[in-house]
Order: C-alpha cells, then sequence, then structure tokens
C-alpha cells in the first residue's frame, strides 16, 4: 500500500472542497448583494456585507496561493461568514430573520473540515444565536430593518435560496466528489490489501514446501550413511527444519493473523512429530502442555520452536531411555505486555549439573542458549527436579521492515 500517496489524495480533495467553496461564496455573494441593491431596493450596511465579504474572501483565496496554509484560509473564510452573517441578521430582522440560517452553513463547514473545528463553530454560533435574541428582546436595539416592507418576502426567498444552494448545490455536490473518490481509493487500498495476502500466504506456502524438500533430503541422506553418529546429526538438522516449516505451514492454513502463531496447537504438533520422529508411533510418552491461547509473532516462534526442539530432542534421546514411560513438560504464562516465561522438561535421568554451554561439544545444547538470547532472554537449568527442566524468560520479537510497493 502506498498510504503517502491516499494522504495527499484526501488532502487534496479537501483543498479542492474548500476553494471551490470560497469560489462560489463569492460570486454568489455579489449576486446577493447586486439583487439587494437593484432589485429590492435595499440600502446601507447589507450590500456593503455582501461585497465585503466577496473583497475579503476573494483576497483569502489568493493569499493561499501564496502561504499553502489551508487551515488559516479556511478559518478565515469562516469568520468572515460568520461576522457577515451575523451584520446581516440583525440588519434584517435580527433573530426572525430568515438569513440567521446562513449561520448553521458555517457550523456545517466546519465538521465538512475536521470535527474539532465543527464543535468550536457549533458552540460559537449557539452563543451567537442566543445574544441576537438578547439583543432583540432589549431595550437598548439600535438597529433596524434594512430590508424594505415590500422586500422582504423576496429577501426571506433569496436568503433561503441562498443557503440552500451553498448547503446541496455547493457542498452536497463537492462532498459527493469526496466521497466518491474516498470509497474509490478505499476499494484500490482494499484490493492492494487482499493481493499481498494471498502473495504473503503463496511465499509461506512456498517455504513450507521447501523446507519440507529440504527435510526429504536429509531424511534420505541420514539413511545413506552407514555412521550411526552422523546419521543421528542429519536427523537432528532435519528435525530442526521440520519445526521451522511447521511455521510457515500455519500460517499459510490461517485465514488471519498472518503475521501471528497460535501458540498452543504448534507446540503439541512440534512436540508430537518429534515424539514419533525418536520413539516410533508406539511409544509411553505422556506429553503435558499448559499454555493458555497465546498468539506470537513468527519471529518469537521460530527461534522458541527450535530451543523446545533441541530440549525435546535431547530428552527423547537421552532423558527418557530406550522404550522407558516418561514425561515431557511445557508450560507458558505471561509476566507483561511483551514478556514471557516458560518451562519445559522431562522426567528422564537428566545430566551432570558441570554440563553447560561452556563445556559441552553439544550444538543443541549450544543453540538454546543462543536462542534465547536472540529473544532477549535467559534460560536456566532447574536442578531441584528430576531429570532436565529449564526456565526460559523471553520476549515477543516484532522485526519492523518497509514493504516495496
Amino acid at each position: 500500500m502506498n498510504i503517502p500517496n491516499e494522504e495527499n489524495r484526501r488532502l487534496q480533495d479537501k483543498i479542492q472542497l474548500i476553494l471551490k467553496v470560497n469560489h462560489n461564496s463569492i460570486l454568489t455573494s455579489i449576486a446577493f448583494g447586486l439583487i439587494c441593491m437593484f432589485l429590492l431596493d435595499i440600502k446601507g450596511i447589507i450590500n456593503y456585507v455582501f461585497f465585503g465579504y466577496a473583497v475579503l474572501n476573494f483576497l483569502n483565496t489568493y493569499l493561499y496561493s501564496k502561504h499553502k496554509n489551508l487551515t488559516l484560509t479556511y478559518n478565515v473564510a469562516s469568520l468572515l461568514a460568520m461576522i457577515g452573517g451575523v451584520l446581516i441578521t440583525i440588519h434584517s430582522g435580527g433573530i426572525q430573520s430568515p438569513f440567521i440560517f446562513v449561520l448553521a452553513i458555517v457550523v456545517f463547514a466546519g465538521y465538512v473540515t475536521t470535527k474539532i473545528y465543527g464543535q468550536v463553530y457549533l458552540i460559537v454560533n449557539l452563543i451567537v444565536v442566543a445574544a441576537i435574541f438578547i439583543y432583540d428582546m432589549g431595550d437598548f436595539n439600535l438597529t433596524e430593518n434594512m430590508v424594505p416592507e415590500a422586500s422582504r418576502r423576496w429577501f426571506a426567498f433569496l436568503s433561503v435560496v441562498f443557503a440552500v444552494y451553498l448547503l446541496g448545490g455547493v457542498f452536497g455536490r463537492n462532498l459527493l466528489r469526496a466521497h466518491h473518490n474516498l470509497y474509490n481509493s478505499r476499494k484500490e487500498v482494499q484490493a492492494r490489501i487482499e493481493e499481498k495476502e494471498t502473495l504473503l500466504k503463496e511465499v509461506h506456502h512456498r517455504v513450507k514446501n521447501n523446507l519440507q524438500t529440504v527435510s526429504s533430503l536429509l531424511s534420505l541422506q541420514s539413511r545413506s550413511v552407514a555412521d550411526e553418529k552422523i546419521s543421528s546429526i542429519i536427523k537432528s538438522s532435519q528435525n530442526r527444519v521440520v519445526s521451522m516449516a511447521m511455521v510457515h505451514e500455519m500460517l499459510y492454513k490461517r485465514d488471519d493473523y498472518l503475521s501471528k502463531i497460535e501458540l498452543r496447537p504448534y507446540v503439541e504438533e512440534l512436540c508430537n512429530y518429534l515424539v514419533r520422529s525418536v520413539k516410533g508411533n508406539t511409544n509411553k510418552i505422556k506429553l503435558s502442555l499448559h499454555i493458555d491461547d497465546h498468539k506470537l509473532s513468527i519471529d518469537t516462534v521460530i527461534p522458541l520452536g527450535l530451543i523446545i526442539n533441541e530440549t525435546i530432542t535431547n530428552a527423547l534421546k537421552y532423558g527418557i531411555k530406550e522404550d522407558d514411560a516418561g514425561e515431557i513438560l511445557i508450560s507458558l504464562r505471561q509476566l507483561s505486555d511483551k514478556r514471557y516465561e516458560m518451562h519445559l522438561g522431562d522426567n528422564g535421568v537428566g545430566y551432570a549439573d558441570n554440563i553447560g554451554p561452556e563445556t559441552s561439544k553439544s550444538l543443541g545444547l549450544k543453540l538454546i542458549y543462543n536462542l534465547a538470547r536472540q529473544l532477549r532472554g535467559t534460560i536456566d537449568r532447574d536442578p531441584e527436579k528430576k531429570g532436565t527442566y529449564y526456565r526460559l524468560e523471553f520476549e515477543e520479537i516484532i522485526e519492523e521492515f518497509n514493504s516495496i510497493d
């Protein structure tokens, strides 16, 4: 998605709307002023307000081409409209003037621009209307109705036409156009999102297939090697590849959370695969999982899956001997927003306390500790429990990247 272009398009639509409203209000003000002067025989301030608004708003619109400050241009136009509307209202009948409804257009224009401006102009205009009412009710009314008795019906009619034209013909038409453009933009964005989701699912599918191909090649290689030690090393590498392939398979099958993995089904599927791979289909291994419904990022699940792979494989190979019964335990709880604690281990024979990543030549043990650091966490053995138990504290990793448009 090209979000900056979408925002720029919306800004351009808003600029065009405000400028068109300004142009139309200038022209209609001039026309209204001429009609008042020559056809309705209105003298004095009402005409001056119409022509003055037209001149000042024309200057305001022209200055926009210099400073390019849309907010300033809009607010100047709104204040000119509000001041002009108030002056015409109090000189054409006060609270009974039909021109008072033009003040509602200022409020409407505010809400079209932003919610905040709409609320501000709504409060201001309510205060203004109340002030006009109080002014009319008082004994200190110093203004008179400048519209001749014979022209008041026509003035009321033209005021309504003026308001309806600005509200429907100018705002309505341009709002409809802006809404149509926005609707088309949303459709385009949605189409791009769906296209990229489909592409992402296809990528996960292909990665999973490629990893399964590597797994099959490793399996064939292990069978063709006579040396049991080398064959075991190749088989361990195959299991690591499978643990990663499962992640991409789960992402491919999901319709949502394309960057998140449901941890429990993944851990369960991985552990069952490892038990079958090491102990065969008929075994006496009990699997105990205590994992809530957590969804973690792919950047977290892949190293976490490799840690589980190494610990469970070692437990099945060296902790729980041959066909003996045994239990594999994995539990997870959330410590804070992105921090988690996992306990994993077995009730087998365990290994000596003096064996660690520094002293051991085992690649699996070194991997466990290195992957824990990759997850910005720590891993420690619990020597008090029978077998081999680890406590892993880690953080959910979410790698940021820039999309290519």
